[in-house]
């Protein structure tokens, strides 16, 4: 009898053991899918017809926004007045003596991002954003 006790508890500490090794660890890497944290990438197209690739190096911490967005001459630009409500984001970025506002919408692995500025030189386009993996 008391080597089936013994078994019985050896063989539920193994089925406790295989389940916690079949389920994620609350110790893992953070899964970044739902979040904007990541690099994003995508190809804009000029008024020319030239296309331009477009980095974003995203770092949301709850309802901030923080990052880079990488010019087409590889120069970091931040991230400014970034917001996150839900799957909609926005934020600002400052160039060439301008403001470019950008909102957006987040479902899975793709972006799809909004453009404007008050500057004529650059109209505002819809970008397609893909998750970097």
């Amino acid at each position: 009898m008391r080597i089936m006790r013994k078994m019985k508890g050896c063989i539920i500490a193994c089925a406790v053991l295989l389940m916690l090794a079949a389920t994620p660890s609350v110790f893992a890497a953070t899964d970044t899918t739902g979040t904007l944290t990541g690099t994003w990438t995508g190809e804009i197209r000029a008024a020319d017809g030239a296309t331009f690739h477009v980095t974003f190096l995203f770092k949301q911490d709850g309802s901030t926004l923080t990052g880079t967005d990488i010019d087409p001459q590889g120069d970091p630009l931040p991230i400014e007045n970034g917001k996150v409500s839900g799957d909609n984001f926005s934020f600002t970025v400052s160039m060439f003596d301008m403001t470019v506002q950008h909102s957006g919408t987040l479902n899975g692995d793709t972006i799809t991002l909004n453009t404007k500025s008050a500057q004529s030189q650059f109209p505002g386009k819809p970008i397609t954003l893909k998750r970097s993996k």
